[in-house]
């Protein structure tokens, strides 16, 4: 994926008054030296040629620790510019999202946007965009020819391909199909995720890079190889027409939103509970859903940003990632156990022990550094230890059933 370090940064120049090399310093919350850009390519017209300085008004976020971002990044540029539009709320950000979880839509207008991308030899793409930065522009040593502007955009979008290229090559080393003559264990369903992984990491690098317009739609769907899926053959067309009736299918999707499953009543307190408000959740999901909140709560309690240190940032944001695979794979067993395959939910719940034992790895990290009062170690320590436990028997009990 690519590293989107906007709000890392504190301030930073690009320099392109040489032709076809961009140098630059960024200087990152969290980085005591600047990072060092040294790139092949040329800006956009607006920046050709010119030293582009800019500064971060907003409060930034440190990077983490362990993030491995290379203090010399050399590469080759990809698209950089200060005039790239965007859509820009009227509001503060917290107002807006609040109106679109109403259904409302909030104001905006359009505005210039930052957007330097590069492609790093050490971490691959790399993109600051943001429309409040303060920038200053110098005026240009020399401008881009039309022809030149042409090269320029062939080698940004190279660039990208390569990126892609990368993201397909991974796709490709996680497709697997398994003999259909068997039913597929949790190996086979373990490989299956992965590859979905990999297809989702290619899909969000392209709908970054060209948005969501109709003719983006277009080119990643192209890029994603879903352009002539499953079109169906002249003879199927008008049988296909009938059943895909636009009208139709919001039709009976609002039928079962009207009428969403109910749990078995039987299975109550063993495969689900319903909360206090009112939802239905696995009593296992629950219990790490509550307790991640709760060390969420008592960390903002105790005044600890947690996005500063790099281990309790790792407890935290694994804890809740646990509850969230958990959610994945047992939310959906109140409705029935017939309804998925014992091997899927074992290697789902295998995702979920993976963070868990992060979430372990980066407690035992912050208990060395006391961090956190000794009662909320202990506490978060023994919930960790009860909700690993609960995941290996549910393994076990899933492994045996058919």
């Amino acid at each position: 994926m690519a590293w989107r370090i906007h709000d890392n940064v504190i301030r930073g120049e690009i320099d392109n008054r040489e032709k076809g090399v961009i140098r630059g310093r960024i200087w990152l919350d969290g980085i005591a030296q600047p990072v060092l850009l040294e790139l092949k390519g040329n800006a956009c017209p607006d920046l050709a040629g010119c030293v582009l300085k800019f500064n971060n008004p907003s409060a930034t976020i440190p990077l983490r620790k362990d993030a491995h971002f290379h203090p010399l990044q050399c590469g080759s540029a990809g698209d950089m510019t200060a005039s790239r539009k965007v859509r820009v709320f009227d509001l503060p950000f917290e107002e807006a999202y609040a109106m679109i979880k109403r259904g409302e839509q909030p104001p905006e207008h359009m505005a210039n946007s930052l957007y330097l991308e590069w492609f790093s030899e050490f971490n691959g793409r790399v993109v600051i965009e943001s429309a409040d930065y303060r920038i200053e522009i110098s005026a240009p040593a020399w401008r881009l020819k039309p022809e030149e502007d042409a090269q320029r955009a062939k080698d940004a979008a190279a660039g990208f391909s390569g990126f892609m290229q990368k993201l397909t090559d991974a796709l490709e080393a996680q497709k697997h199909e398994p003999p259909a003559d068997r039913e597929w264990d949790e190996f086979d369903y373990e490989r299956l995720m992965k590859e979905s992984d990999a297809r989702t990491d290619k899909y969000l690098e392209l709908l970054d890079k060209h948005g969501d317009s109709p003719q983006a739609e277009r080119l990643i769907a192209k890029e994603m190889g879903w352009d002539d899926a499953d079109k169906p053959e002249p003879h199927e067309a008008a049988a296909e027409n009938d059943w895909l009736d636009v009208d139709e299918i919001n039709r009976v999707t609002a039928e079962a939103a009207e009428q969403p499953l109910e749990p078995e009543p039987h299975t109550e307190g063993v495969d689900w509970i319903r909360t206090a408000d009112g939802n239905i959740r696995h009593p296992l999901q629950h219990r790490c859903f509550e307790s991640a909140m709760k060390l969420w709560h008592a960390c903002d309690d105790l005044g600890l940003p947690k996005s500063e240190d790099g281990d309790l940032c790792q407890l935290v944001s694994e804890f809740q990632i646990t509850s969230a695979k958990l959610a994945g794979a047992l939310n959906g067993l109140a409705c029935g156990r017939d309804r998925r395959e014992g091997a899927f939910i074992v290697a789902y719940l295998k995702r979920a022990l993976d963070h868990l034992h992060k979430a372990q790895a980066g407690l035992e990290k912050v208990a060395l550094k006391n961090l956190l009062p000794p009662d909320i170690v202990a506490e978060s320590r023994g919930d960790l230890f009860d909700i690993r436990q609960e995941i290996l028997r549910l393994m076990n009990e899933f492994r045996g059933r058919k």
